[in-house]
């Protein structure tokens, strides 16, 4: 989980992203046409510059892992974890119940040595 909340739509995220890409000619750096962006929409000229490299690495022009795998991979993960835990629970209540067999009072049945739980 995220421990920031995202202040902006992914619509608006999107627009200023291509507005980056299709003003960067404009400007005289990719920067200068960051900034510029970002004063129009009310961000940070940094979180401008982390949407379009994310967009970029969505796209496949620059290199890293697409949000839609990073997403399943942390999923994954999550979901990983989560079984762990409940493999332990159940390890240990197996433990607890198998002891609690073990302590049960027994006693003989017939002549023949027999051993039988008492309930």
């Amino acid at each position: 989980m995220s421990k920031t909340t995202n202040k902006f739509a992914p619509e608006v995220r999107a627009r200023a992203v291509r507005m980056v890409l299709d003003h960067e000619a404009e400007h005289p750096s990719r920067w200068a046409a960051m900034i510029s962006i970002a004063e129009k929409i009310g961000c940070s000229a940094h979180t401008l510059n982390e949407w379009v490299k994310k967009a970029e690495v969505d796209s496949g022009k620059r290199a890293g892992v697409p949000t839609e795998m990073a997403d399943r991979l942390k999923a994954l993960e999550r979901e990983n974890r989560e079984l762990r835990q409940a493999n332990e629970i159940l390890r240990k209540a197996s433990a607890y119940f198998a002891q609690a067999e073990l302590d049960r009072p027994v006693r003989r049945q017939h002549q023949w040595h027999r051993f039988e739980v008492v309930i």
